[in-house]
């Protein structure tokens, strides 16, 4: 998938307004819905607009595929202005959360709707609906009904569907949400695969941080109508541009404080909550005397029973506080000695009845200057 994601990557440096999203925003009544934003989304791009319900992202999807009307701004396709355009004048088609598929229509015939519905030739619709039900693999299910098929299959029936008459974008709205989680996670990737066979540009909404960072070239996080971070899910995830991003996007843990010095390669933020300086990158322009805060993914910091002897990772001394164990990982809520609460994420490497640390048991924590960020915003 990584191959396939730095295709994606590179069809969009080269391609990169493909979709142009300018300035656009939608008001009902007094709400914004969505608040000025503009995009740039490249050809053959598998994008993913993430966020909570009601940040705005199902209402600019609904802009893009012309059933509302933006209330100010530009949306612009391969070139092709269609702020204004109908649904069926744009080069677009949308597969629904509900999947929407025909219930008194077997497989085939609900592939092949929008063809007859254009008056294609019998035996054109014919070829294509064999080459769409080769690519969803569903060739041994056409004369089904969706009442007969599981889930995982409706849905790709309504991707068929969505693909047969070939737009230059396919707009998803939670695709997999309606699939339990084992499911999810082999479609994600069956979906990946279909995108990049059919080199159409996807964009995805959806409210799952993992199934957007799976799918996705590049993400859009959004929150109360606005983009607060566009990049791909690595630069997302590990550098997190502001508090919110950081938050939303997995688990993390943040240390209040304020810059002490500042270098070329690293600042030092001292925290007056942990009485100690904290090294960490920063890619913000800051300040000394500055209020920020550190941040550190709970997988970036390791456990021991005894002090690291590594004099330049940060070194903390706590209590296990709290744990779970989730089979391949262990999750432990380490408290300092102020009482606040660190998350960390450990790997089970070995196959072990007894657990690592017990409740209570004193641990040290400690990461790598690199492992944290700074938060501005």
């Amino acid at each position: 998938m990584e191959y396939k994601q730095e295709q994606s990557k590179a069809a969009q440096e080269e391609n990169s307004s493909f979709i142009r999203i300018s300035n656009v925003s939608k008001h009902f009544g007094d709400f914004v819905a969505v608040d000025d934003v503009s995009l740039d989304i490249g050809k053959g791009e598998l994008f993913s607009i993430l966020g909570g319900s009601g940040c705005g992202k199902t209402t600019l999807l609904r802009m893009l595929a012309g059933f509302e009307v933006p209330s100010g701004g530009s949306i612009e396709i391969d070139g092709l202005d269609v702020t204004r355009l109908p649904p069926y004048e744009r080069p677009v088609n949308m597969m629904f959360q509900s999947y929407a598929v025909f219930p008194h229509m077997n497989v085939e015939k609900n592939i092949a709707y929008g063809l007859v519905k254009d008056g294609l030739p019998k035996n054109e619709i014919r070829k294509h609906v064999d080459e769409m039900l080769e690519l969803v693999q569903l060739g041994d299910f056409r004369r089904r009904k969706p009442a007969q098929l599981s889930g995982g299959q409706r849905q790709r029936v309504a991707l068929a569907r969505a693909l047969i008459k070939k737009p230059k974008v396919l707009l998803l709205d939670e695709p997999l949400a309606a699939l339990d989680k084992k499911l999810r996670e082999r479609t994600q990737f069956e979906l990946m695969n279909i995108q990049y066979e059919t080199g159409i540009t996807f964009v995805v909404v959806t409210h799952d941080q993992e199934e957007a960072m799976t799918l996705s070239s590049r993400i859009a996080v959004m929150d109360k109508g606005q983009f607060r971070q566009v990049g791909t899910p690595k630069e997302v995830y590990e550098f997190p541009d502001n508090r919110f991003v950081a938050g939303f996007i997995g688990t993390i843990n943040t240390f209040h404080g304020s810059i002490a010095s500042i270098s070329e390669e690293t600042l030092s933020v001292y925290s007056d909550e942990l009485q100690l300086t904290l090294p960490a990158l920063g890619t913000h322009p800051v300040e000394v005397g500055q209020e920020v805060d550190i941040a550190v993914r709970p997988e970036k910091i390791f456990l021991s029973r005894d002090e690291p002897d590594n004099p330049d990772d940060v070194r903390i001394q706590g209590v296990v506080d709290d744990l779970g164990y989730l089979g391949n990982r262990s999750l432990y809520r380490i408290r300092l000695a102020n009482g606040k609460i660190v998350q960390v994420s450990s790997q089970n490497r070995r196959r072990s009845v007894t657990r690592f640390l017990e409740w209570e048991d004193k641990v040290w924590i400690s990461w790598r200057p690199r492992s944290a960020v700074v938060l501005v915003d």
